[in-house]
């Protein structure tokens, strides 16, 4: 593993393989969603239940997106919380097939070249952020430093295209995961203490403005936290992030986790399914292990 970039944190931290779970959203209209989840993102349906679903990539029953539905939510307007989740496709030819996909539909998208990965930005029917991408590969990641270079610089639209080549789009492909999170937070120093020296994430870019990303094992970033947010937190009865999944790898990195946060402080609970806590916006996170 390269760690001739990032900053380790003071004391715990993650194991290399940790990543990047399920995100658990609420939503105003579940049928709604699941149209826009499945039609335009091509995920499928893993589960479903009156005001409730699981979906998920090709070729797995493992959920990324869970949906729990409150008929009436308000929408998101960019409160603390969710800035977006970004599902990462296993490729490039992938992404372009993606790219085109969505060209057909005439859904409107952002799009970004991050220097260590090409990425699409997409607005659910709820106002919740997506981001759907792929990275570069590693060994041609960039540094200053200790901190990993990464930009949005503009994206080449036509090359990711014609990457997909004469491919159709059949959905979210098997090897599909949870990239990473950004999150909407109050103050960087806060974040900081919170996710880096408490919970164990190394700093891998500190120099975007009003921004701060965090890794495990060298990666670019699992989380993104900004201060580009007046807020306040979600409300109750807005759509929003209602908890997101980090994985470790086995029972006693978790309760490791756990500890350190209680050191440093912050509150962590046990539970069934995993160690539960949450950051000084109120943004839930749920440690697990073995998935």
């Amino acid at each position: 593993m390269d760690r001739s970039y990032g900053i380790a944190p003071p004391g715990f931290r993650l194991p290399d393989a940790t990543h990047i779970g399920a995100v658990h959203l609420q939503v105003a209209d579940l049928a709604r969603s699941i149209d826009y989840y499945t039609g335009v993102l091509g995920l499928r349906v893993l589960e479903r239940a009156t005001d409730t679903a699981a979906l998920g990539p090709a070729g797995t029953a493992r959920a990324l997106i869970r949906l729990g539905q409150r008929p009436g939510a308000r929408q998101a307007r960019g409160e603390l919380g969710l800035y977006h989740f970004a599902i990462l496709l296993p490729e490039r030819a992938a992404l372009g097939r993606f790219a085109a996909h969505v060209g057909r539909l005439g859904v409107r998208v952002g799009m970004s070249d991050h220097l260590v990965s090409e990425a699409f930005y997409l607005t659910d029917p709820d106002g919740l952020g997506i981001e759907v991408y792929a990275d570069r590969p590693r060994d041609s990641w960039q540094h200053d430093g200790r901190e990993l270079a990464m930009a949005s610089d503009p994206l080449d639209l036509r090359s990711v295209i014609a990457a997909g080549g004469t491919s159709e789009w059949t959905g979210m492909p098997d090897g599909t995961t949870m990239g990473h999170i950004h999150l909407h937070v109050g103050d960087l120093r806060q974040a900081e203490a919170y996710y880096h020296a408490a919970l164990g994430f190394d700093k891998m870019g500190w120099s975007y403005p009003g921004a701060l990303f965090l890794a495990a094992g060298g990666y670019h970033h699992h989380l993104g936290t900004n201060t580009w947010s007046r807020g306040p937190s979600a409300a109750p009865d807005q759509a929003r992030l209602l908890e997101w999944e980090l994985i470790v790898p086995d029972a006693g990195d978790a309760a490791a986790a756990a500890r350190s946060l209680q050191a440093a402080g912050f509150a962590a609970r046990e539970e069934t399914a995993g160690w539960v806590t949450a950051d000084p916006w109120g943004t839930p996170l749920r440690i697990v292990h073995g998935r």
